[in-house]
């Protein structure tokens, strides 16, 4: 059973930092992009940030200078590096692994909370 288990969220001020981890198991790492998403109350869910096992990364505009995507092939983990939070990446925050070729093969982590406050 594939499972993808995040850590790393919690409280912060404004400002601040925070490094989110997601931790892959029952799947070819290689053969999936990992992504990081995020959704706030009211709102859709939205791609932070991707990676590819060769490394390319997209970032969501909004993100973008401030927050690093890496993952490690061998330890089959993926992780989002936040600075300079602000309020508005308050969200649930979900670790996301899509096979590079087969799109039913679509996973999520159970999601962990960030809160940035004033």
């Amino acid at each position: 059973q594939v499972q993808l288990v995040e850590s790393g969220g919690g409280l912060v001020q404004i400002g601040g930092s925070l490094r989110l981890s997601c931790a892959a198991s029952e799947i070819t790492f290689s053969n999936y992009i990992m992504g990081w998403y995020r959704q706030a109350p009211g709102k859709q869910r939205e791609l932070v940030a991707s990676i590819t096992s060769a490394g390319t990364t997209t970032y969501a505009d909004s993100v973008k200078g401030r927050f690093t995507i890496a993952r490690d092939n061998a330890k089959n983990t993926v992780a989002l590096q936040m600075n300079s939070l602000k309020v508005e990446d308050t969200a649930v925050y979900y670790c996301n692994a899509k096979h590079r070729l087969l799109r039913t093969r679509d996973y999520w982590g159970q999601g962990t909370q960030v809160t940035v406050s004033s």
